[in-house]
């Protein structure tokens, strides 16, 4: 694993989170507990503050960044990141699903208990309502969410992935 410190700020990361062995985190990241952050990841708080909840996990290949000065990226509790997606510049609320190969652009609000479908596009600005799934290029709400997708989806993916985490601790 990568983890280096830029201008001063070095990542901080809990004893208890999982970072692989060819993940990248940088600069002025803060972690809360039991994430995980997967093969070929890469957080990138460089050019500003990126910051962490409890329970999320960054898939294989996943790119969390920001903008300089701008757009930080902050993201809640109980976020699963999908394989390739980028999160940029954004603010994440608690118990989302980030779908693989999706991007969430700058200054994006996306509310707790949602979906971001797989490779769907959010466009810079957007606000994510609230108890909803939002698919397509440019990202548009498709359904409301229901409380089993809820439970079903959002929850068992962020309690698998602290699971699938302390196989790798062994």
């Amino acid at each position: 694993m990568i983890i280096k410190s830029v201008n001063g700020k070095h990542p901080q990361i809990p004893e208890d989170c999982f970072i692989a062995e060819n993940a990248t985190i940088v600069g002025d990241v803060v972690m809360g507990n039991e994430c995980s952050v997967w093969f070929n990841a890469v957080i990138r708080g460089d050019v500003h503050f990126i910051k962490m909840g409890n329970k999320v996990n960054v898939q294989d290949g996943a790119v969390i960044h920001a903008t300089y000065k701008t757009s930080p990226t902050t993201i809640g509790n109980n976020v699963s990141i999908g394989h390739n997606a980028i999160v940029h510049g954004c603010t994440i609320h608690d118990n989302v699903l980030i779908g693989m190969g999706s991007i969430v652009m700058d200054d994006c609000v996306v509310e707790s208990n949602t979906i971001i479908a797989a490779g769907a596009v959010v466009s810079k600005n957007t606000r994510v309502e609230s108890g909803s799934i939002y698919a397509g290029i440019p990202a548009k709400k498709i359904k409301d969410i229901s409380p089993e997708l809820t439970k079903g989806e959002i929850e068992r993916i962020a309690n698998n992935y602290v699971m699938y985490s302390s196989w790798f601790k062994e």
